[in-house]
């Protein structure tokens, strides 16, 4: 049957042509742009979302390849963000949905700039704290946003509507002290496991924004793909007595647990990212630094090697740098080849 690019989903009875139009005319942030967020990113702009937002503050590398795929091995050596080629790639699947990609950590300082104007925020992070701090955000501003997570073969999704569905720290009122969960360096992942997590959160998005609310999970859906194990766990409604939504107290708002060193998910790495720190001057670093240590330089990124580890520095000042777990000698190497 001939038709415009949406028609199978026009079919669709959940959907319709009013569902689709609703798509179109919707904005959504994608926090985080590797396997899990990369996928539902993909999914959303094949399915005419109007506008994807997507903020992410890595670049690839050959051990994401296994998993994340929006990128190839020609990206690893283009030496761009994941945001950037992100927004490239997207851009060629829906030419008529509008992608912004975005190159920045997440934190106190820029959440609600970028979760401004948007109608539900996905989660494609990597870690505790910025899952911590978009709940915050998305509370305070009666913004929906879908909790989505995995590990191993494992993952779980939540969909938080705030005031009338539990939010994650009704869950959890406490992050888990560093070091006490199991990471991708620790316990592994398979590629199956975001694709699934991916599927199930891109749908939650299409039911929210397309005006299907009440067929929402209202609860945590999680599974076990290796040992085939499925669960929908009924949640509450909003906890009274939840910091969050129950007592409105936005603590990771003001950066009270932003750290200036974090522990890079998958990767041996540590990302140096102090309060503060000025806009660098990448041509100014690129001149002092030996030209044979270094490995590119663009408008977004430029990555060295020097003492046996290797940096990817971001204009707002932000550093990654592999080869280390230690922090404090993350933040030296950073002071001596960086500064402020």
């Amino acid at each position: 049957m001939a038709g415009g690019r949406h028609r199978k989903q026009e079919l669709f009875p959940g959907l319709g042509t009013e569902g689709q139009a609703a798509l179109a005319r919707s904005t959504v942030l994608v926090a985080g742009c590797g396997a899990t967020g990369g996928t539902m990113a993909m999914l959303l702009v094949r399915a005419g979302v109007g506008r994807v937002r997507i903020v992410d503050r890595d670049f690839p590398e050959l051990t994401n390849l296994g998993r994340q795929l929006l990128y190839d091995e020609a990206d690893l050596a283009a030496g761009l963000p994941k945001a950037v080629i992100a927004r490239e790639k997207l851009g060629r699947m829906n030419s008529e949905v509008e992608v912004e990609g975005i190159v920045a950590d997440i934190n106190p300082g820029n959440v609600f700039d970028l979760t401004e104007g948007v109608d539900l925020v996905l989660d494609g992070l990597d870690n505790q704290a910025a899952r911590y701090l978009i709940n915050d955000a998305a509370v305070s501003r009666g913004l929906p946003w879908i909790y989505a997570g995995c590990l191993g073969s494992a993952g779980n999704v939540m969909t938080v509507i705030p005031g009338r569905s539990s939010c994650l720290r009704c869950l959890f009122p406490h992050p888990a002290p560093p070091g006490t969960l199991p990471t991708c360096d620790t316990a592994g992942i398979i590629g199956s496991a975001p694709v699934l997590v991916a599927g199930v959160a891109a749908t939650e998005a299409l039911k929210l924004l397309a005006g299907s609310g009440s067929l929402l999970t209202r609860g945590l859906f999680t599974f076990d793909l290796w040992s085939n194990t499925f669960r929908m766990i009924s949640l509450p409604d909003p906890v009274r007595t939840c910091p969050c939504c129950g007592e409105r107290r936005f603590e990771f708002l003001d950066g009270r647990f932003q750290a200036d060193t974090e522990t890079m998910c998958g990767v041996d790495a540590i990302q140096i990212n102090p309060p503060g720190a000025a806009p660098l001057d990448m041509a100014g670093l690129a001149g002092r630094l030996d030209p044979e240590s270094l490995i590119s330089v663009n408008d977004y990124l430029l990555r060295f090697q020097a003492e046996g580890c290797s940096f990817a520095v971001f204009p707002d000042g932000r550093v990654i740098i592999h080869g280390t777990t230690d922090h404090g000698r993350a933040r030296a190497l950073y002071d001596r080849y960086i500064g402020f």
